[in-house]
């Protein structure tokens, strides 16, 4: 970038005329069309903002490094877990629900995404903040965002939009009664744990395969917001996590997580009691215990926070040798949405950016479109070919595959015995939260259903808490009962 002193350019690299003064006709006159460094400022001011995400808008984050500490390699060959392996990555940290411009602090999933920048090419771990999601079949996923957005005739978002969703899907309960606990408001983002919340494949030198768990544990300690505090820091800070990422990083407070894994053996996967690629499910640790794999560390905040966080992409079909996909249906729906968005918001090329071009050679048959800036020159544009450009071949088996047979259907999962939507969630109820969170799960559902939540989605909303917790739950109901008057069952537009 040239000195600021010898004056700025115009997009060419010629001398800007004047950054302060417009051409005109004398001193109070009309500005001229043949002003083209206007008319080029204005063109690309109009334009300067890219579609935000249509969920995750507000977030933030930052540059790192990960290291492998611990030999894992019986279990994967992918070269950035290896013993010792040093691997440059970005994380960006968000809220699920809120546009760009809205507070850090508002009741919501955490985003947690990971891209690593391996010597095998870029990997990307797309998660949470919690281990479990809210649908299990990714045909739900645009319903589940638009019902956490706003109503089509007011614009406001709707408590009883939301309840209506989630009672009429009860295997969101696991997910909502992380939502309704503390881990709905995270501290700061250094005070969260992260997890890829998907079941992925690892395959190993050998060509063994298991199925794996990413938890990424905290080093910071978990802490939590209360209601008021969240609240009161909505108002006075919308952007304080934000904000505190960046101001730990600058000086010197670098945030840490461990990453460990649960392993289950590939053949386990078909007979386990629970299915293991059901987002809505944990795998009890009893059954697969955490295997320390090694730990990640923020320490560069980004120098353009549109170029290089903005501007990021993730998906969780970008994976390296070592690494693949698994049945799970939201895995693999994500698979293809979360790029194809990409292509929407910043672009056919998005991967050509600096911010998500791998460090190593590229050599695709993905040609031309919008804003193409690295190329191939006169090369073959197509294979095979005979002058002397590769292009893959494999044929046969693959080593991340899986088997599958049957007729080709649209239904749910096959139930195994622990497969019923509600016993995780109340596990973590009475199992994991103590009276005072579950008193504090109480007001806060509670106060959401005060918020506008009619009949029917009320009585299913009272039904589905007392399926959790048969006393959370009647807990529930007294407190709304004794706070509001009846309402009528409206229509949805009502607000």
């Amino acid at each position: 970038m040239s000195d600021q002193n010898t004056g700025s350019t115009m997009s060419t690299g010629a001398p800007a005329p004047s950054d302060r003064n417009s051409l005109t006709v004398g001193a109070d006159g009309p500005i001229l069309l043949h002003d083209v460094h206007f008319l080029e400022q204005m063109a690309h001011f109009n334009r300067e903002k890219v579609p935000e995400r249509q969920p995750h808008a507000k977030g933030s984050g930052a540059f790192g490094v990960f290291r492998t500490t611990e030999d894992v390699s019986a279990y994967t060959k992918a070269a950035l877990f290896q013993k010792g392996a040093t691997t440059d990555m970005l994380a960006r940290f968000s809220t699920v629900a809120g546009e760009a411009g809205s507070p850090d602090t508002w009741r919501d999933v955490r985003g947690f995404s990971l891209k690593f920048y391996t010597d095998e090419g870029n990997y990307d771990l797309v998660g949470n903040n919690t281990p479990v999601f809210f649908i299990r079949d990714t045909m739900k996923f645009p319903h589940f965002i638009r019902s956490q957005k706003r109503l089509p005739d007011c614009g406001l978002r709707d408590n009883h939009m939301q309840w209506d969703f989630w009672t009429s899907n009860p295997e969101s309960a696991h997910q909502v009664t992380y939502l309704m606990g503390e881990r709905g408001l995270p501290m700061t983002w250094r005070n969260m744990n992260g997890y890829g919340s998907h079941t992925y494949m690892w395959i190993n030198a050998a060509g063994e395969r298991f199925w794996v768990k990413y938890h990424f544990h905290t080093q910071q300690g978990l802490a939590h917001l209360s209601n008021a505090e969240a609240a009161r820091t909505s108002g006075e800070d919308a952007d304080f996590h934000r904000r505190d990422l960046f101001e730990a990083i600058r000086r010197g407070d670098y945030p840490r997580w461990v990453l460990s894994v649960q392993v289950m053996p590939y053949e386990d996967a078909k007979t386990y009691r629970i299915n293991p690629f059901d987002l809505t499910k944990t795998w009890p640790h009893a059954d697969y215990p955490l295997i320390k794999v090694g730990v990640m560390t923020l320490n560069r905040n980004p120098e353009n926070f549109f170029a290089q966080i903005e501007q990021a992409a993730f998906s969780p079909g970008n994976t390296v040798p070592g690494i693949g996909l698994s049945p799970d249906k939201m895995l693999l729906g994500r698979a293809f949405a979360y790029n194809d968005a990409q292509r929407n918001r910043i672009g056919v090329n998005f991967h050509q950016l600096p911010v998500n071009r791998p460090k190593v050679p590229v050599n695709t048959y993905m040609f031309d479109g919008h804003m193409t800036y690295h190329h191939s020159g006169n090369a073959p544009v197509y294979a095979p070919n005979s002058g002397g450009r590769s292009w893959a071949d494999e044929t046969g088996p693959v080593a991340d595959g899986w088997e599958a047979d049957g007729a080709m259907v649209r239904s749910a999962y096959t139930l195994r015995a622990g497969d019923d939507d509600f016993s995780q969630a109340g596990t973590l109820v009475r199992d994991v939260f103590n009276e005072a969170q579950r008193e504090q799960l109480v007001e806060t559902v509670a106060g959401s259903l005060l918020g506008g939540v009619r009949e029917p989605v009320l009585g299913r909303a009272f039904e589905y808490w007392k399926s959790i917790d048969a006393d959370v739950g009647r807990r529930i109901e007294a407190k709304v009962r004794a706070g509001a008057a009846p309402q009528p069952a409206e229509g949805m537009g009502e607000a």
